[in-house]
């Protein structure tokens, strides 16, 4: 859901992907192809967000600030599921695990690692291309070729899930007769319901759904 706070709208491109579970509110802008996850809060009423182009925003992501700040979430930027970023700032392709949390006026600098569950502090300024892990956080190592090559490529897969519609809802069955279903949708299904047949296509997402899938008879 986009909602306007104190007569301040949410600026998103057209490129971008909100999930209708999701929640943006206020002093928010959103670049290019970005993707919201469901759950997502992400609250411009304090103060302003920023999210840019290729970023991705996961599940039950919290983005907020104290009044007055700014939240950037710089290009590429990678935020894992569920994970928590209050007033700080996160450089251009790096990656925040899940359940992370990152403090006020933090700086992630571009192409980190944080790892999952670590907490990173208050005023906390990370280098560009450095490991944090743990409570507190701390700097372990540099990031590698190899690490930046498998975050980069995890996160086209979600700027990839943009041109796909990954979870627009199923519109039209067709025709349902013995066991077979014709669905006719560009969207993406995470579970479909026939009687007592089910199928489940998880992660599943296709371009073209103009296809006959056939159900167990159990």
């Amino acid at each position: 859901m986009i909602f306007e706070f104190n007569g301040i709208k949410p600026v998103i491109d057209s490129s971008s992907f909100i999930h209708p579970q999701a929640n943006v509110t206020g002093d928010v802008v959103i670049g290019k192809n970005v993707y919201v996850g469901p759950g997502a809060a992400i609250r411009g009423d304090f103060g302003k967000v920023i999210i840019k182009d290729g970023a991705n925003v996961q599940e039950n992501c919290t983005i907020h600030m104290f009044p007055g700040a700014t939240v950037t979430i710089n290009e590429g930027a990678h935020l894992g599921h569920g994970c928590v970023v209050h007033g700080a700032t996160i450089g251009c392709n790096s990656l925040i695990g899940m359940n992370a949390v990152i403090l006020d006026d933090a700086i992630i600098g571009n192409e980190c690692i944080v790892g999952a569950l670590a907490l990173v502090n208050s005023e906390m300024v990370v280098e560009d291309r450095k490991v944090i892990v743990g409570n507190p956080g701390k700097i372990i190592k540099d990031v590698s070729e190899e690490m930046i090559a498998w975050k980069t490529e995890g996160t086209k897969i979600y700027q990839n899930l943009l041109f796909i519609s990954p979870t627009t809802p199923l519109r039209h069955i067709l025709s349902k007769s013995k066991g077979l279903i014709t669905v006719n949708s560009t969207a993406g299904l995470e579970s479909l319901l026939v009687g007592k047949n089910t199928l489940v296509l998880g992660m599943g997402y296709y371009k073209d759904l103009d296809s006959v899938y056939k159900l167990s008879d159990n």
